[in-house]
């Protein structure tokens, strides 16, 4: 068996170190590969750390299967597709191979030079490195195009994020190849410029230095300055807390002290930091649940410093280069779990957040206020931050919606986006189609931000708020250049509504869970248009019972009742591939569209069937039922006009208020104890 991509085939995998990442890097291949019979390899020089490895793997894997992460067969199979060993021959016919050994030069370079003379010429060589450039690690060898640095997080097998960062010599092709693996196999991937450090770590590391900092100048202590950083930038654990967990005050101290050349002055290790490595110590922390009583003053501080340098640094890697303010602003938030540094800045003012840093920087020597602040504060103007990315392929435009922490889901600033990615297209002369997708494997867009329909006050509110959302979808719907949609996962409520707007639909094959309208759990019907789009598409029987009832389909069913024309078997860059081919077709007349008829429907019943609701809000339902009927008979620009009012209406009920807050307190399992008004 093997893991097929790409025209590529991967049967063994190599994982070079069994230290502090290896067996964990070697677990997340684990959890992807084992169910396609792929082998990984995990290679070290010592026995003791084999063994801790693999004792940590294997913990790590009956935590899951204890759990319920887990099936039995899939653990087993985990389990017994990593072989831990000292011998490096078992790597001569690996694939794919990734070092994950100590932050030394020269140890990656012996290893890869070993590695080249024992491997084929195609496999793929990668660093875990998480500091060294590519173009250093990878210099003395014959074959530098098939090389790069793949950097994962801790803990690798669960941090979404990873940074692949070409050198100079790498094949553009490759890292292109890597980008679109990572993505398919639940990873987030970035591309990260080859300077020290890349992209995030300089951020992670830097805001450790502000911090300690903060202690070596007696503004307070590392317990205090760790539970007030938690406030001020949104982290789960403080920066004393994430060194302690993660075991990196050795590596950061290295980092800090080469950052000072090749990054800018203000950089160094902090003597407190200094001492911690030479001393084996570890930082006086919170403890779990700990209220940590801080001065009000010394709070405002330790929060003003803490975000001057957090902007700075988030600013300072945009100004050279090495990412972009959609990368930073996404991967920031996933990979170190602090606020999104561009969205934060924005909403507390673009000319704020230069205040800060100014201040920061007249503190701190060769602390440097970014060009591209400067340039947002000083005007006041806040910044741009994409969340449908864009790239054309042959006449083709491929939107794809990347949100990948809420799974895709839909907000103002996507609907606004979504009509300003439309005029871009209706006015390039170069793209004749688009195709419509999401970011990665779980979700094409999983719904819309619930939290929205909380603030919506009355009636007139919330067909407001419905005839906004049907305006950026009928934007989408009215392109006159075809859109197909390809389903790369489920799609919820409003990314259904989303869905059901392009001219064409197309989803993975395998998606047991592709579609729903769950909207009557909520309390409130759909207001994007699924009332007046659905039984144009599926039919009165199938739309009653999906609109009223909530039940999802699987990608079988929806080809069946014709919400979607076609599946396709494969990952998502075969799905993709197809929906550029499907694009084209459509653009050039050689296949009819599969958009909502326009008209009146002529079959309009004039009660739909009977459905069970259970614990449903009968009052919703017969708003939705309205609505449905209603609608059916008018042409379906009037149709949408008449849902936003029913959407309103429904807006003043009861039970539109205990379906919301039960799913904003509970979560959506969770069943709302409806009144019927």
């Amino acid at each position: 068996m093997a893991f097929e991509f790409q025209g590529r085939s991967f049967r063994k995998i190599g994982v070079i170190g069994s230290g502090q990442i290896g067996p964990d890097i070697a677990l997340y291949f684990a959890k992807v590969f084992s169910r396609h019979g792929v082998e990984v390899v995990v290679v070290d020089i010592s026995e003791e750390a084999l063994a801790r490895g693999e004792k940590k793997l294997l913990k790590k894997v009956a935590k899951g299967e204890e759990s319920g992460a887990f099936s039995k067969d899939w653990a087993r199979a985990m389990r017994e597709s990593v072989t831990f060993t000292s011998d490096y021959g078992r790597l001569d016919d690996a694939e794919f191979l990734v070092e994950a050994a100590t932050e030394d030069k020269g140890l990656k370079g012996k290893i890869f030079a070993d590695l080249e003379r024992r491997c084929a010429a195609d496999a793929i060589f990668a660093s875990n490195s998480s500091h060294l450039e590519p173009d250093r690690i990878f210099e003395g060898l014959e074959r530098k195009d098939r090389s790069l640095v793949i950097h994962y997080f801790f803990p690798a097998e669960r941090n979404p994020m990873v940074e692949i960062v070409p050198s100079r010599d790498t094949d553009p092709g490759l890292a292109t190849f890597l980008m679109d693996l990572y993505e398919s196999v639940g990873k987030v991937p970035i591309r990260a410029g080859s300077r020290y450090g890349y992209a995030l770590d300089p951020v992670f590391e830097g805001v450790f230095q502000a911090a300690a900092l903060l202690v070596e100048e007696g503004v307070g202590t590392t317990k205090e300055v760790d539970a007030v950083a938690c406030k001020a930038l949104g982290l789960t654990v403080g920066p004393f807390t994430a060194m302690n967990l993660t075991g990196g005050n050795p590596i950061t101290n290295v980092g800090l002290d080469h950052y000072t050349t090749k990054i800018h002055s203000w950089f160094r290790p902090p003597e407190i930091l200094k001492k911690a490595v030479a001393d084996g110590t570890v930082w006086e922390t919170p403890k779990r649940g700990e209220k940590v009583d801080v001065d009000p003053d010394r709070a405002g501080r330790i929060t003003k410093a803490l975000r001057g340098a957090f902007f700075g640094l988030c600013a300072e890697i945009v100004d050279s280069g090495v990412s972009n303010i959609d990368d930073m602003d996404m991967a920031v938030e996933l990979a170190l779990d602090m606020k999104p540094p561009f969205r934060f800045m924005n909403d507390l003012g673009t000319s704020e957040a230069l205040r800060l840093v100014r201040d920061y920087a007249s503190a701190h020597e060769g602390f440097p206020v970014p060009g591209i602040l400067r340039e947002h504060g000083e005007a006041g103007k806040p910044f741009t931050i994409r969340r449908i990315e864009r790239k054309d392929e042959d006449g083709v435009a491929v939107l794809k919606i990347r949100r990948p922490k809420v799974l895709n889901a839909l907000d103002q600033g996507v609907f606004d986006e979504l009509r300003e990615r439309i005029e871009e297209i209706e006015a390039d002369d170069s793209v004749k189609a688009a195709v419509l997708t999401g970011f990665g494997v779980k979700a094409f867009v999983s719904g819309a931000d619930v939290h929205f329909l909380a603030r919506i006050e009355n009636p007139e509110e919330g067909e407001r708020t419905s005839l906004d959302s049907q305006d950026a979808l009928n934007r989408v719907e009215g392109c006159s250049k075809p859109i197909v949609c390809a389903y790369n996962g489920l799609a919820f409520g409003g990314g259904n509504e989303l869905a059901m707007a392009c001219h064409y639909r197309i989803a993975r094959s395998d998606l047991k869970v592709l579609a729903a309208q769950p909207e009557p759990n909520l309390g409130i019907i759909p207001g994007a248009g699924g009332t007046q789009r659905l039984p144009r598409l599926v039919g009165f029987a199938k739309a009653s019972e999906l609109l009223r009832t909530g039940r999802p389909v699987s990608a079988a069913e929806a080809l069946e009742a014709g919400l979607v024309s076609e599946l396709v078997d494969g990952t998502i860059a075969d799905l993709r591939r197809r929906a550029i081919e499907v694009a084209r077709e459509l653009a050039e007349g050689r296949r009819e569209d599969a958009r909502a008829p326009a008209g009146p429907m002529t079959d309009a019943p004039d009660e739909l069937p009977p459905v069970e609701l259970g614990h449903l809000s009968k009052a919703v339902d017969r708003v939705l039922c309205e609505a449905v009927l209603e609608g059916a008979k008018l042409p379906l620009a009037e149709g949408l006009k008449l849902e936003a009012r029913k959407f309103g209406e429904v807006c003043a009920l009861e039970d539109m208020r205990i379906g919301v807050a039960n799913f904003i307190e509970n979560g959506p399992r969770s069943k709302a104890s409806f009144v019927h008004r």
